[in-house]
């Protein structure tokens, strides 16, 4: 792989690999295989993200609560599994955050069925029928050493496209840390009842999960279930959690990944955390997430205010050095504060001093951030 080569020519420690699917293609394995340290599961291990099936099979073989299901490869087939609406539609492969429908009536269940078994849309030929559950999400990302989870700082975010969570899934357009109601306490029992049984399976098997095990969780009138997993750090829930770590990331991350330690080399690791909350935006390009335009001049770049953080996602810069959008979700602000109310004041300020093209930006991230979830699990 080309990204070996670079690593060694420039002498690497240690490879952090960000998108699934370099994961999924095997650039831990190469790296391993090559003498370099990595920092995320093997292509075996993130099967769990891989396929969604998979991921299914796991935390019904580890005892994880999850929402019923079915399989399907057949548009017929997948009409005759729904049993009540809405339903819950899954293509059973990478899709970017963007390979879930949920269908209200047999007319949206009946397209979105075509266009994933038959337009092939992601390239899927399996589809998971999954019961809708109600309630309210969350994100607890836990840092995994192929013997144990230890839960990060839980976040919360927002994966439709428009305000009041109207419109198509995305890959998220907001996030914020910490969740009112789930403190670290609560996080240790969540990564006990969710993450340590999937990693204590996967060891089991043979594949051992190191990196970061992502459970998008819907806490439940019958307690928490797994939404999905992720075998990374979630986007944009990250870039609302890690801001707030106080521990030194790059201890935590080759702990993680080191292979020789039956014990794990996380079992001291104690993760510490601000007090500050911290409230990500996304900035999308026009016509996500169907579709996403690119060469769009941004501008304000140079205006934010300070203490903001920025991170760059979907964004390239032309010959004349102008920045331009490259990509669906094009940027991340990040703003700090006291309270929920102050970082999102902060984050918005920042957010309105950048402007491109087209730039889509929901307007209720983290609106009720300091309000408790109304669904707790017992």
């Amino acid at each position: 792989m080309g990204l070996v080569r670079v690593a060694e020519q420039e002498h690497v420690d240690l490879v952090v690999v960000g998108p699934e699917a370099p994961l999924v293609g095997g650039l831990v394995d190469a790296c391993k295989s090559s003498g370099i340290e990595a920092f995320g599961p093997t292509a075996a291990a993130a099967k769990l993200e891989a396929s969604k099936a998979f991921a299914k099979e796991a935390m019904i073989d580890a005892g994880v609560p999850t929402a019923h299901f079915g399989l399907v490869g057949q548009v017929d087939e997948g009409m005759a599994a729904i049993e009540r609406y809405p339903v819950v539609l899954k293509a059973d492969g990478l899709a970017g955050g963007k390979g879930v429908v949920i269908a209200r009536d047999e007319q949206t269940a009946r397209r979105t069925l075509e266009e994933f078994l038959v337009d092939r849309r992601f390239g899927t030929r399996m589809v998971l029928v999954e019961e809708y559950l109600e309630g309210e999400e969350l994100s607890l990302l836990a840092l995994c050493d192929g013997v144990r989870a230890v839960p990060m700082a839980p976040a919360r975010d927002f994966k439709r496209i428009g305000d009041g969570d109207e419109g198509p899934n995305t890959g998220g357009m907001g996030s914020y840390s910490p969740v009112a109601g789930i403190d670290t306490e609560r996080a240790n029992e969540l990564a006990r009842t969710i993450h340590q049984p999937v990693v204590d399976l996967m060891r089991e098997r043979g594949t051992p999960f190191h990196g970061v095990l992502y459970a998008g969780l819907m806490l439940t009138g019958d307690g928490p279930k797994v939404l999905e997993f992720n075998a990374r750090f979630g986007d944009p829930e990250t870039q609302a959690v890690l801001p707030r770590l106080r521990s030194d990331l790059l201890e935590l991350l080759l702990a993680a990944a080191r292979p020789d330690d039956p014990e794990g080399g996380l079992k001291d690791a104690k993760l510490q955390w601000g007090e500050e909350w911290a409230v990500t935006l996304v900035l999308a390009s026009a016509g996500y997430p169907a579709s996403s335009r690119s060469g769009d001049v941004i501008r304000g770049l140079d205006r934010l205010p300070a203490g903001i953080e920025l991170t760059h996602a979907g964004t390239a810069r032309r010959a004349d050095g102008e920045m331009v959008t490259a990509g669906g979700r094009v940027l991340n602000v990040t703003a700090l504060g006291p309270s929920a109310q102050s970082a999102r004041d902060a984050a918005y300020a920042a957010a309105r001093t950048i402007s491109f093209d087209g730039m889509q930006m929901r307007r209720d991230i983290a609106a009720h951030a300091q309000r408790p979830p109304l669904l707790t699990a017992p």
